[in-house]
C-alpha cells in the first residue's frame, strides 16, 4: 500500500479539520503520554513474568530443604512429616498473600 503525496495531504487535512489547529498540539501530547503508559505497562507485565517464573523455579528448592527433611529418618513418622508439609504449606501462603497485598498497594485502587 503505497500512500502518495496527495493521499497523505488528504489525511493531514482531515486531522486538523477534526481537532483544529489549536488542539493539536494538546492531542499529540496526549497520545505520546498514553504511549508511554502503554509501554511501562507492557514492561510491567513482562517483569511480572520474569518474577512468576523465578519463584517457580525457586518453590521446589524451597519445599525440599536438605536442612529440615519431610520424612524423619529414625522413625519415619507419617504424623512428623504431615506436620512439616503443612508448615511449608502455610509458610508459603504467607508469602503468597503478602505479595498480593504487595501488588495491591503498589497498583492502589481501581
Amino acid at each position: 500500500m503505497n500512500l502518495g503525496p496527495l493521499e497523505i495531504g488528504l489525511i493531514i487535512l482531515a486531522i486538523l479539520l477534526l481537532f483544529g489547529y489549536k488542539k493539536l498540539p494538546d492531542a499529540s501530547r496526549s497520545l505520546g503520554r498514553s504511549l508511554r503508559i502503554f509501554k511501562g505497562e507492557m514492561k510491567g507485565m513482562k517483569d511480572d513474568d520474569v518474577r512468576a517464573k523465578d519463584a517457580a523455579q525457586a518453590t521446589p528448592r524451597e519445599i525440599v530443604a536438605p536442612s529440615a527433611p519431610l520424612v524423619s529418618s529414625a522413625s519415619g513418622d507419617l504424623t512428623a512429616q504431615l506436620q512439616d508439609e503443612a508448615r511449608i504449606a502455610e509458610a508459603r501462603a504467607a508469602e503468597l498473600r503478602a505479595r498480593a497485598e504487595q501488588t495491591r498497594v503498589t497498583d492502589g485502587p481501581r
